[in-house]
């Protein structure tokens, strides 16, 4: 008897034929789940539709089925490796107007895939927000490009909901840009002079090395790391590799590792220079910053910010009003129905050790103490029995709190802080019924580019070494004392457009310690969550190109060494092994909720007494 005719698995068939067809690839495979579509290995995962398969659902699934398979068709991974720029900002911006070349050589090839990429365009427009989107700084400028590009090459106007977005940067466009975007028609079957066009519009764009505000000699040095790290055939990772020392990046990785020792043996001398634990800044005073004079080595001035007069420490609810933290929350559990059937066996048996060192136990037949009732019978039986006491004896659980540190940067956009989101969430829940408060932070920037601390600088007639050059934003997404359930709409703002900029994570350590410093519990525990190197386009375009990464190593180490914190990082596609002594590096963001629980119930297994501040 024949299995009942079944149209949603019949639609998932079709739809993953028809993108191996298009892919001209016959080992992809296609699952469906809820959730942004994207690309692991030969595996493609797409929108799932509901039951009934209501159009507009279908046509979003297909579209972005299409998007994937024109890319493995069109796209050559180690050509766009070889051309991509290294700045975060820049490499978004490329990577989503070369998605825009290979769906245009589809439209115009095939008017059945070009309807589905309109419609998986205006779905994703809107589940993007866009329409809500009312100044440059909140919208993001890889989407504005990827739109007017796609308007250039292929003729098709921009969705109506992203149209009052993009003319907020159509209008100041310079004509050269213009100009630029509209050349890109010409070279859109050739990848390469493709990529050598956007080049030419990044640096128009002011986001090359070709920036007016860059010194004559951060140009020359820039030239030098080029010369100096060899082509990949493997994207760089946020922030590359470059900076790490003075000299070359040896090959060999136990060259690296023995650099690294000399370096932080060398950041320790000055120690005794650095601020103590006494001395930490305070929770609940978030407009005032201590300025900790960490950063200092034997040739560069000691890590600074040109202002802080423009940074901000800041609750997640005053970034978003309630009605789109709501939406945003709802995309966020859609997401937890798949990762939660990874973790949950994970958080259960975290939260089972954490209750089995809480339990109290008894000494009985103790000659003081409360009197043990259940003993009374063999008195009675033989009088001349001593009376036994009980004693409760201390539990060896410490009451500890947890911060999750979690890098907001650009390149954390898509699917790594959506699980850093989901495992935030699944991490308070779990320890909140253990009784251990969990604190979650997230750092970025408010503005690419420096924003109005660069301002401020080329104000001041650009004095030389400014130091760091940007506005910092501090996110609070929940506190230590805030319940989970008053805190749990405020992980979506992680899903919102133009949250994500760039990271300066030394001084967000710092503000992290800060707050753990100050809490009464007996244990401290910092979790890091991070997929690269701290970038800043505007603090590195004019400071020594390991500026930020030589701070972030003094903190980490003066961190490990001299406070009461314990410190872990979690490095999602990038070595963190190389900055902090206990770390793990994870390939797959979706290895990151387990890796984050096996990590902490490693450290309730350990038999930890407070450590002593070396002197």
């Amino acid at each position: 008897m024949s299995s009942p005719f079944n149209p949603l698995e019949e639609f998932r068939r079709i739809t993953g034929a028809t993108m191996r067809a298009i892919a001209e690839k016959n080992d992809v495979q296609a699952s469906f789940s809820p959730g942004p579509a994207n690309l692991l290995g030969s595996e493609a995962r797409l929108p799932l539709p509901a039951r009934h398969l209501p159009a507009a659902e279908v046509a979003y699934a297909r579209g972005e089925a299409d998007a994937i398979a024109l890319k493995l068709r069109y796209h050559d991974n180690k050509l766009h490796a070889r051309e991509c720029p290294k700045t975060p900002l820049a490499r978004e911006v490329f990577n989503a107007v070369e998605q825009a070349r290979v769906e245009a050589l589809g439209s115009q090839r095939m008017v059945g895939v070009s309807e589905n990429l309109t419609a998986a365009l205006k779905e994703h427009c809107k589940l993007k927000g866009f329409a809500r989107i009312n100044s440059r700084q909140e919208a993001n400028l890889a989407d504005v490009m990827r739109l007017l590009v796609r308007e250039a090459i292929t003729g098709q106007p921009v969705p109506d909901s992203a149209k009052a977005m993009v003319d907020l940067w159509r209008a100041d466009l310079d004509q050269k840009v213009r100009d630029d975007i509209a050349h890109l028609r010409d070279e859109l079957h050739d990848q390469r002079a493709y990529a050598k066009a956007v080049r030419r519009l990044l640096a128009d764009l002011e986001m090359e090395a070709s920036d007016e505000d860059f010194d004559s000699s951060d140009d020359q040095s820039d030239e030098q790391d080029d010369q100096q790290n060899q082509p990949d055939d493997q994207p760089q990772q946020q922030g590359g590799e470059q900076g790490e020392t003075d000299q070359p990046p040896p090959m060999d990785k136990s060259a690296a590792e023995g650099e690294a020792e000399a370096e932080e043996m060398a950041g320790s001398e000055d120690e005794m220079d650095m601020p103590t634990e006494d001395g930490e800044e305070q929770p609940g005073k978030p407009g005032r910053r201590q300025e900790h004079d960490l950063g200092r080595n034997r040739h560069d001035s000691a890590y600074k910010p040109f202002t802080n007069q423009f940074d901000e420490v800041i609750g997640a609810e005053e970034l978003c009003d309630p009605d789109e933290l709501t939406r945003l929350r709802q995309m966020l559990d859609q997401q937890l129905v798949n990762l939660q059937a990874v973790v949950a066996k994970l958080a259960n048996r975290l939260q089972r050790r954490l209750l089995a060192k809480q339990n109290r136990s008894w000494n009985f037949d103790l000659e003081e103490g409360l009197l043990d009732a259940a003993r009374l019978p063999r008195v009675i039986v033989n009088p001349e029995l001593p009376l036994s006491y009980k004693q409760e004896s201390d539990t060896e659980f410490r009451d500890t709190v947890v911060t999750l540190l979690i890098d907001n940067s650009g390149s954390m956009r898509g699917r790594p802080i959506t699980v850093a989101a989901m495992t935030g969430d699944i991490l308070a829940r779990t320890l909140e019924r253990c009784g251990v408060k969990v604190e979650i932070l997230g750092f970025t920037t408010r503005m690419w580019k420096g924003g109005q601390s660069r301002e401020a600088w080329i104000a001041a007639n650009k004095p030389s070494s400014p130091g760091r050059l940007n506005d910092l934003r501090h996110i609070i997404y929940k506190a230590a004392d805030t319940p989970w359930r008053r805190a749990r709409k405020n992980l979506g703002l992680m899903l919102r457009e133009g949250i994500l900029k760039e990271n300066i994570d030394g001084e967000a350590l710092l503000w992290a310690h800060s707050r753990l410093i100050g809490r009464p519990e007996q244990r401290k525990i910092l979790m890091v969550i991070s997929d690269g190197a701290p970038v800043d386009d505007s603090t590195l375009s004019v400071n020594p190109g390991n500026y930020l990464e030589h701070h972030l190593r003094e903190v980490i180490d003066w961190v490990e060494t001299r406070s009461a914190v314990e410190i872990v990082a979690i490095g999602i596609g990038h070595d963190v092994t190389r900055y902090y002594r206990r770390a793990v590096t994870i390939v797959d963001a979706e290895q990151l909720g387990g890796t984050v629980l096996e990590q902490l119930a490693a450290l309730f297994e350990e038999d930890h007494q407070p450590r002593r501040r070396r002197r």
